[in-house]
């Protein structure tokens, strides 16, 4: 019988209320694609099946959804750079491009505090990622 760990560190993706269901799922799986290729120490080992075919690393850890209103997610946005926490960004703009180059571009486009918030990856220890949060609920 397993226990479950206990982590230190939080993996916690936030989502803008108002997307889309098709939007929250893309938000969330750029996002974390950006902490899973910085942050090594989330991933874990590679998997394999009993007939010994391999399966590439995961999250070695759950990540947690949540979501808030634009201003929640600009406050936890301020926090996250307070607190120097890896992070990713995802921006309404990204709805239009298509590409890698046009997404970074996009960004780069806008003043960090006129950017136009969707989402926002976090991690780091566990109650500064809880701080960070303030505001937010868990997805449905």
């Amino acid at each position: 019988m397993s226990t479950e760990p206990r982590f230190d560190t939080k993996i916690a993706v936030l989502l803008r209320e108002d997307l889309e269901p098709w939007q929250r799922l893309n938000v969330t799986a750029f996002l974390v694609s950006g902490l899973g290729s910085q942050v090594p120490e989330v991933i874990g080992d590679p998997y394999e099946d009993a007939d010994g075919v391999s399966y590439l690393p995961m999250f070695r850890q759950p990540v947690l959804v949540f979501e808030g209103g634009k201003e929640t997610l600009k406050a936890a946005h301020a926090r996250a750079l307070a607190r120097a926490l890896p992070r990713a960004v995802f921006t309404a703009d990204l709805f239009t491009t298509g590409n890698d180059r046009d997404n970074r571009a996009a960004v780069r486009a806008v003043p960090t505090a006129e950017l136009d918030l969707v989402g926002l990856a976090v991690y780091g220890p566990r109650n500064g990622v809880d701080k960070l949060l303030k505001g937010a609920r868990m997805h449905p």
